[in-house]
């Protein structure tokens, strides 16, 4: 459940905190949009450590690393479900080629899981509700999504809350073959799906009590302004998209591959 950390908001007095969600949120997509541009592992090497002076400036460390070793499983499935694809695909041959292409697709999920992370870590869900709403998002969209950005964090908690408690009553849940592991999660799904019912209801009756939807143009405390860091963050954003599509168009060609790399050190 590790991986569900990176989801939640940590309260940090950092330069990216104060940042405005919309531009940090432009960013996100900005890495993201790079990302899917490349699948050579040079570029997504580039692009993956551009974010560690985010999370170095944020301090969020320790809950950045977490959310990726939690990521650590899908990235192997990526990476082996590719493997496998181009194995029998090859006619059961695989080249040096293809164990990059399968790296650099993993490398890929990584940068996308290592950005986002970096965003919800460092966004408040008050903010982010409101950088939507400023947005001229509809209220009910931004509240659904920002009360979802709550609970899942909340959930994986009582997950593994749920996980403790039943492997002290003798549950195992690491023994056995596949089906029978997932025949042992049962008993945690149950209580999981009673838990997030019952979470539902509460809010459903709190948001009832104070008459939520009765007005129909809402007012708010803040207003999001940008700032001199969120200029600075812009002109970089900008920059990163630039050069990556100025790259994908001219220079595509000439990025030299891992192998090529190794072979000319050799």
């Amino acid at each position: 459940m590790s991986v569900f950390d990176g989801l939640k908001f940590r309260k940090v007095s950092s330069p990216i905190h104060n940042l405005d969600p919309r531009i940090k949120f432009i960013y996100v997509i900005a890495i993201f949009i790079s990302a899917i541009l490349f699948h050579q592992i040079l570029p997504l090497a580039i692009l993956l450590l551009i974010q560690l002076p985010f999370v170095f400036l944020a301090r969020v460390q320790k809950q950045w690393i977490r959310s990726l070793r939690g990521a650590a499983f899908l990235a192997t499935f990526i990476f082996i479900i590719n493997i496998l694809t181009k194995f029998f695909y090859n006619n059961w041959t695989l080249t040096a080629l293809d164990i990059e292409t399968a790296i650099g697709m993993t490398m890929r999920f990584i940068v996308l899981v290592e950005s986002f992370s970096v965003f919800f870590l460092t966004t408040s869900p008050d903010y982010l509700g409101l950088a939507l709403e400023q947005s001229r998002m509809p209220y009910e969209f931004s509240f659904a999504f920002t009360t979802a950005v709550r609970f899942v964090p909340v959930l994986a908690e009582e997950a593994q809350t749920i996980m403790d408690a039943q492997k002290a009553r003798g549950l195992e849940l690491e023994k056995g073959n596949i089906l029978k592991r997932i025949r042992n999660y049962i008993p945690i799904l149950i209580p999981l799906i009673v838990s997030a019912i019952r979470r539902s209801l509460e809010l459903a009756e709190a948001m009832e009590s104070r008459a939520w939807g009765a007005a129909k143009k809402r007012t708010n405390l803040y207003l999001l302004k940008l700032h001199k860091g969120d200029c600075i963050l812009i002109s970089v954003t900008a920059l990163i998209l630039l050069v990556t599509i100025y790259v994908r168009l001219f220079l595509f060609s000439s990025i030299p591959l891992m192998n090529e790399l190794i072979s000319r050190l050799i």
